[in-house]
């Protein structure tokens, strides 16, 4: 069964289309102006099937997603990346190792948020929430500095895997 989801994923850009698209990469904008930490966001409409039966799971692709978009190479090792598998109905959040403070169960409810919303017809504003709940958690743990220079490292528009 879970073969046959991922074969017949819908696309990423069918489920965001380019209204979501521009609403979340300004809600991450926003964001990044409250802390000293990058979000990435990145959605996978499905594995290659080599994956689904090697057993794959979401958290472990997520991970893979995180060192493929580089988001643990932020100075302050700050960076997070919300990750959304759309065949597995799934959703990740994998923090760098400067957020190690940060309650896993935070994170998990920051997901939870996000799933809820998910269930609506509007995934954009759900992950906008999303967004507006990590930058609470990074404003907490990874505040920014006064004097010093704040520089986006990782790209904010959504990214397509």
């Amino acid at each position: 069964m879970r073969l046959l989801r991922h074969l017949f994923a819908p696309s990423a850009q069918a489920w965001l289309p380019a209204d979501a698209m521009a609403r979340i990469t300004a809600a991450i904008d926003a964001s990044e102006l409250q802390h000293s930490g990058e979000i990435c966001f990145a959605v996978e409409p499905a594995l290659h099937w080599r994956h689904v039966l090697r057993g794959t799971d979401p958290r472990e692709r997520a991970e893979q997603a995180f060192a493929k978009l580089r988001v643990w190479d932020t100075e302050g090792n700050t960076g997070v990346l919300l990750y959304v598998l759309l065949a597995d109905h799934r959703l990740e959040i994998v923090a760098d190792r400067g957020l190690r403070g940060v309650d896993p169960a935070a994170w998990r409810a920051v997901c939870t948020t996000i799933e809820a919303g998910l269930r609506s017809d509007d995934p954009g504003s759900a992950i906008v929430r999303g967004i507006e709940a990590i930058s609470g958690l990074l404003a907490e743990h990874a505040p920014r500095i006064a004097g010093r220079e704040d520089r986006d490292e990782l790209p904010n528009k959504p990214r397509f895997l």
